[in-house]
């Protein structure tokens, strides 16, 4: 079992940068993969980014270059590290992990945290 809490969200103005955290509970976090994805109003959870157990990621095309996800396991936290944010990055993001499959389908995570706003103005 493993519990996500993430943090890190707010308002920013376009170009900003933000970095968001996903705190996990459990010590076999390093175990787990962990993605992101964020979801705007109206619009269907989109796939954001992945970190795999040894740390290896991948990304939507539209975060590629900006975005960068990394994982400390020693702090059970994995990062999502985002640069020159557009307004069209407005969402709540939410971390996810599971411990036998990554990738870019929600429905392969087993485990979410919350959510946390992320709004960035014109």
């Amino acid at each position: 079992q493993v519990q996500l809490v993430e943090s890190g969200g707010g308002l920013v103005q376009t170009g900003d940068s933000l970095r968001l955290s996903c705190a996990a509970s459990g010590r076999t976090f390093s175990r787990y993969a962990v993605g992101w994805f964020r979801q705007a109003p109206g619009k269907s959870r989109e796939f954001v980014g992945y970190i795999t157990t040894r740390g290896n990621a991948e990304y939507a095309e539209s975060v590629k270059g900006r975005f960068t996800i990394s994982r400390d396991n020693a702090k059970n936290t994995v990062y999502l590290q985002m640069n020159s944010l557009k307004p069209e990055d407005t969402a709540v993001y939410y971390c996810a992990a599971d411990a036998y499959a990554s990738g870019s389908s929600p429905g392969l995570y087993d485990y979410w945290g919350q959510g946390t706003q992320v709004t960035v103005s014109s």
